[in-house]
């Protein structure tokens, strides 16, 4: 299994921001968005700009510590009703972070919420913030998301990593619900991609908390389609009953998985 890397990352960074960045200028900025329903479409946009800034701020800075939204410079959007400088705002802060990040290079040490302190653990989280929130506002535009095979899997991946980790688990009451049903196993089986790309997952549950790994292997229940609709789903951006995915075996456990193994 290989990571995407450290270079690519960054450039997906830019990618993705443009790539939203092109949904603003086509939709109805008020609307709401159905999967983020506490938030507008431009809300919703500066919501992620915000969360570039912050990163860019403290990957530049080098910070050992969190550092306050109001050390952030231009924090809040000029608009989330304008497209054109809510846009200009939005590829600011995506260029500020892509830069910090370059300069700063892989493995360097700086603050973050996770076990891993290092610009890597930045790169990759705004990447896959990005490309969520990303579909998040091809959903609400109405607007049909894609995105290419191999950062998919990846967002997969780092969304898999996140919730097992150890640290994390003991701090998210949810999480340890999902002790509850040790023993028991989820299959994601993506159907549209080459073998050498491997997209299938094996997750497992038990008492000590959540293994993972790439696998093909027989499951409680597996969730199966298009890569890009298996990863919705995941991420609780598609209804299991869509029509666009397959829930084999126990739907209970999957729908347990997905109400508690999210990041609201």
């Amino acid at each position: 299994m290989m990571r995407m890397t450290y270079g690519r990352l960054c450039d997906e960074v830019l990618t993705q921001a443009r790539a939203l960045c092109a949904v603003l200028d086509e939709a109805d900025l008020t609307r709401q968005v159905p999967t983020c329903p506490d938030w507008t479409l431009g809300e919703l946009a500066e919501h992620v700009g915000q969360a570039h800034r912050w990163a860019a701020r403290i990957v530049h800075t080098r910070a050992t510590a969190e550092v306050a939204d109001d050390d952030v410079p231009a924090m809040r959007a000029p608009s989330t009703t304008d497209a054109e400088p809510l846009t200009a705002w939005l590829g600011e802060g995506a260029e500020l972070l892509h830069g910090a990040l370059l300069s700063a290079g892989p493995g360097t040490g700086v603050w973050s919420w996770h076990s891993d302190r290092t610009t890597d653990f930045w790169a990759r989280r705004m990447t896959h913030e990005t490309v969520v929130h990303r579909a998040d506002a091809c959903l609400a535009a109405g607007i049909p998301f894609t995105v290419t095979p191999d950062v998919a899997t990846d967002t997969i991946d780092e969304w898999l990593e996140l919730v097992s980790s150890p640290a994390l688990q003991e701090e998210d009451e949810e999480l340890r619900e999902l002790r509850t049903r040790a023993g028991s196993s989820i299959h994601l089986h993506a159907t549209d991609t080459p073998a050498d790309l491997n997209a299938e997952w094996l997750i497992e549950l038990s008492e000590g908390g959540i293994d993972w790994r790439r696998a093909h292997a027989k499951a409680s229940v597996a969730l199966r389609g298009e890569l890009t609709d298996v990863l919705l789903a995941f991420y609780r951006r598609l209804p299991l009953d869509s029509g666009r995915v397959e829930v084999l075996g126990d739907a209970d456990l999957l729908a347990f998985w997905l109400e508690r193994a999210n990041f609201a």
